[in-house]
Formats: C-alpha cells, sequence, structure tokens
C-alpha cells in the first residue's frame, strides 16, 4: 500500500510512513508498554494515574505528561456514581482505539474522513460476578458497535474495506476478542 503524503484526518502521513519504515527496520520500536497507578477509594470508588510509557524497553521521554481516570458504579449496581463505570471505560478504551485505528488507515488509504463517529454497547450477566451460577462468566457477554463514518473522497464500498481493516488491526478490539494472560499477584 502506498501511503498519501501529507496531512490527511489529523494524521501526519510522512511520519506514519516513516513509523512503518523504523519498524520494519527496527522491529524492537513496535514493544511499547502502558503503565497505570490505581488507589481504591472505598466501595466502588477507584482512582487511577498513568504513569510512563515504555518503547523497546525504555521511558519515552516525551511523554511527561499523567492522567488521572476515575471509576465507579451507579448507585443500582451499589456504587455512587461519582465516576464511569469500568464497563464504560471498556467502551471509551474501544472507541479511542476504533478512532486511530480509522483515522490512520483512512489517510494511509487517502480516504479523507468528514465524521466518524461509534455507537457502542456490552451486556454483563451479574450472576457470574456476584457468585451466583458458576455457569456464567463473570465478564462482557457481547460488545457490539455500530460505526457512522462519511467522507468526501470514497464511496461506501472503501469504507467498508475500511471498517473491515479496523477491526482486523484494532490492538483494543483484538485485546477484547482474543484470550490474553493478565498475570496477578500480591504483592
Amino acid at each position: 500500500m502506498t501511503i498519501t503524503t501529507g496531512v490527511i484526518n489529523g494524521v501526519d502521513t510522512d511520519a506514519l510512513a516513516e513509523t512503518i519504515a523504523a519498524v520494519r527496520t527496527d522491529p524492537t520500536l513496535a514493544q511499547v508498554t502502558f503503565t497505570l497507578g490505581s488507589e481504591w477509594g472505598g466501595g466502588c470508588h477507584q482512582r487511577a494515574t498513568t504513569g510512563p510509557v515504555r518503547q523497546s524497553g525504555a521511558e519515552v521521554e516525551s511523554r511527561t505528561a499523567r492522567y488521572t481516570l476515575e471509576s465507579d458504579e451507579p448507585a443500582a449496581l451499589l456504587g455512587t456514581d461519582l465516576a464511569a463505570s469500568p464497563a464504560e471505560y471498556v467502551l471509551q478504551a474501544l472507541a479511542g482505539c476504533y478512532a486511530v485505528t480509522f483515522a490512520a488507515n483512512a489517510a494511509a488509504r487517502g480516504i479523507e474522513l468528514s465524521s466518524l463517529r461509534f455507537d457502542l454497547e456490552t451486556d454483563f450477566d451479574l450472576q457470574g460476578f456476584l457468585n451466583v451460577d458458576d455457569s456464567v462468566r463473570p465478564g462482557a457477554q457481547e460488545v457490539r458497535v455500530v460505526v457512522h463514518a462519511t467522507s468526501t473522497n470514497a464511496e461506501r464500498s472503501a469504507l467498508e474495506e475500511l471498517c473491515t481493516a479496523v477491526q482486523q488491526r484494532s490492538p483494543i478490539r483484538d485485546t477484547l476478542a482474543s484470550p490474553v494472560r493478565v498475570t496477578t499477584t500480591l504483592a
């Protein structure tokens, strides 16, 4: 695929092409680690702060910002509704990753997006979480995403191909759709 040069969808396609070339030359550059620290605030409330980002095992010096994320549950689910729920953060993570993946993949194809919006839903059966029925998994039962994308220079068929590519290339979708090892240890 030949990447169009310039800025498309807010993505610097020259920088994108340089990044792809750099990773092809040195695949260790593709190894990225995100970190987060979290403190329980009582009940269902917690506050987390982003930590360093590492690439190829080294801290990314240019990433000095730290962001605070809070979560809680709605009152109907034993929380105090002080913040978005963890389930809503999962949907936000997918929406955010889809936005990045759509913008970059569209830019690489020369597709100019005039609008991009997602409607997301996920279903949980709390019997698993509440230990009421061991046959019910505590995690999400299904995640549904409706994509609303328009373009000034691409036909619907090109947007459908883009949507397929995004599903194949989104790191967060892959994380949700495929088993991933989660290691938990008590310090």
